[in-house]
Order: C-alpha cells, then structure tokens, then sequence
C-alpha cells in the first residue's frame, strides 16, 4: 500500500510530466522541489500528511535516497541528508540548507509510475542507498536523452499518452478535460493551488470556511 513517500514521488513525476517535455531527465534544483513542483500548501490533502513537519520529513527521506527514488548531487549532501533521516531526532528543513543541490529521480522509477505499477520502487531500493539510485551525473553525459536500455525493458520516453489525466491536487479527483475547470468537481476546491477569498481577495487555507480576513464565507470548505 503506498505510502506519503510514495505518494510525494509520484506526484514529483506528474509535476515534472506537466513541466515540458524532457524534465524527467534532467536534474533540478532541491528547491525547486518543495517551492514549484510539489509544494506543501496544494499537495498536502494529496500527499496525506497531517503537519508541515510531517511534509518536510518526507521530502528529506526522499532526498537521502530512501527506496532509491531520487539521487542527490553533489554525494556527500545526499550522506547528510540520509543521516539525518535516519537520526531520532531529525532536523526536518535540513533539506533547505542547500537550495542549489541537483535532484535527479529514479527514471525506472518514474516509468512504472507512469505505467500504473502499484509498485514503482526500484528492485534493488529495499533501503535507503548508500549510492543512490543508477544515474551517473557525470558533466560529459547528456541528461536531455534517454540512455540506451541494455537490460531488455521497454524504453522510457516522455509521449503524450503517457500523461496522467488532470487531477485534482487537493483530493485527487479527475478533472474533465474539455472544460475550463475553476474548481474541482469532487470538492470544490480552485485546481491552481492557491486559495483566495473570494470577497476581498487575501489568501485563505485549505478547509477555511470563512475568512481570516474579512469574515465572508469562502465557499471552500
């Protein structure tokens, strides 16, 4: 059964998916992660965590490498991450003191997502990878093209019908295609991933039935 790990690893994938064309294999910026493509304020009723600290331990354990979902270059940010992970009492924002470490995600990983695999991990990922996932970072080596698959599995390319519907990113829910979707059928929450009061325009939480601001009803609740 997945896990917010697994569920904050999937998500990534779709962000990036949704990104362009080719973001699967090149690296991005650490904090590009919990900035951009799967910020706490619109995944958290996604990814299922209760606190922001429960959000910011799951992007560390996918930061040190835990079941070989991501790497993280250079190698000793990733040692330090993954000690702290491992730690009784981990700093959580550890992660935020390097911003412009690269990320690179488990390409094998990310296809079996894609595919609807109900387990994506990587077979040899039983634990946390002293060596992360099999991505060589190396500057010779170019990221933009997929490397040649020698071990007889079908080639991972970024097409179109490889794409996830739209989903809600507060519940989840599939959003219709051909419509201009302000907010989600299922739940009734605005797809952009930023609340705002409809009365006077300041930012409102999610599950706010009124606002903090201006007292009227938010309709998001």
């Amino acid at each position: 059964m997945a896990d917010e790990l697994d569920r904050l690893f999937g998500r990534l994938v779709e962000a990036l998916v949704e990104s362009g064309p080719g973001r699967l294999a090149v690296p991005f910026a650490c904090a590009e992660l919990h900035e951009r493509l799967v910020p706490y304020r619109s995944n958290r009723a996604r990814l299922n965590v209760a606190t922001h600290e429960d959000y910011e331990m799951t992007v560390l354990r996918l930061l040190a490498g835990e079941r070989g979902y991501a790497s993280v270059e250079p190698s000793d940010v990733q040692d330090a991450l993954r000690r702290e992970a491992e730690a009784n009492s981990a700093d959580t924002t550890l992660f935020r003191n390097f911003p412009d470490a690269l990320v690179m995600i488990n390409r094998l990983a990310a296809e079996r997502f894609l595919k609807g695999d109900a387990s994506f991990a990587p077979p040899s990922a039983a634990s946390v990878s002293h060596q992360g996932p099999d991505i060589t970072l190396a500057a010779d080596v170019d990221l933009a093209a997929p490397e040649p698959d020698t071990s007889g599995a079908p080639h991972f390319t970024l097409d179109e019908s490889e794409t996830h519907a739209a989903q809600c990113a507060y519940c989840g829910g599939t959003l219709p295609a051909r419509l201009k979707v302000n907010f989600c059928p299922h739940c009734g929450q605005p797809p952009s991933g930023e609340l705002r009061c409809p009365a006077c325009g300041s930012e409102v939480d999610v599950g706010w039935a009124y606002c903090a601001s201006c007292g009227r009803p938010t309709g998001f609740e």
